[in-house]
């Protein structure tokens, strides 16, 4: 018995210095978001290209989208609870960054572009917050950038139909892409203090 807790301790304290190395080195390994990640893996395979359709009925890319912060979310307009509560502490979320004096956008990627044209997302995205983007297109471009993202959506059956889907809000910076993902059990003001301290530490970041 004696030897199992000395080999338990041994592998606590191997466990132990070797969380520990892992941090120093994730500390001088030039990660510029270190200290917002909480000692936390960060980053990843996360986004990409897209192509998509604005509001105006414009096709769109990510590259003319994400041009500055933004918190990137997939839901629909139909939605009956999640996606609005999710929406406005997304909105609530920005404001709370913009007083900080930054400026970050929030979008909405619609997972039922069936019913969301553009000018039924417009509608939505200005009764939510002026800033935030909303975005459509066939079933394939939203199928593909569910992907990039790694996020899920099914349709329920019936005419008046439901969506089962994620629920993560992404953190999206030009020029190193995917930052971190906030899950909806995160509030507004613990939202934005974690997306300031990446933009702040994020080179040429634009602010207001």
């Amino acid at each position: 018995m004696t030897r199992l807790y000395a080999g338990v301790a041994a592998g606590a304290v191997a466990a132990l210095l070797g969380g520990s190395a892992w941090f120093v080195y994730s500390q001088q390994s030039g990660d510029a978001f270190a200290q917002c990640r909480g000692g936390q893996v960060g980053g990843g395979d996360i986004g990409g290209a897209f192509t998509l359709v604005d509001e105006s009925g414009a096709t769109v890319t990510d590259t003319q989208i994400l041009t500055k912060p933004s918190l990137v979310y997939f839901g629909y307009t139909y939605c009956p609870d999640i996606c609005p509560v999710d929406s406005q502490r997304n909105a609530e979320a920005v404001d709370i960054l913009d007083k900080m004096g930054l400026d970050v956008q929030p979008v909405l990627i619609t997972i039922d572009p069936e019913r969301d044209t553009p000018a039924v997302l417009a509608d939505y995205t200005d009764n939510i917050h002026p800033g935030m983007i909303g975005l459509t297109g066939s079933l394939d471009q939203v199928k593909a950038v569910s992907l990039a993202y790694k996020t899920y959506f099914k349709k329920q059956m019936g005419e008046d139909y439901l969506m089962d889907h994620s629920t993560f809000t992404y953190l999206m910076l030009p020029g190193s892409g995917f930052a971190d993902f906030y899950n909806r059990d995160v509030p507004a003001q613990a939202m934005a203090d974690s997306v300031a301290c990446f933009v702040n530490a994020a080179p040429d970041q634009p602010q207001n």
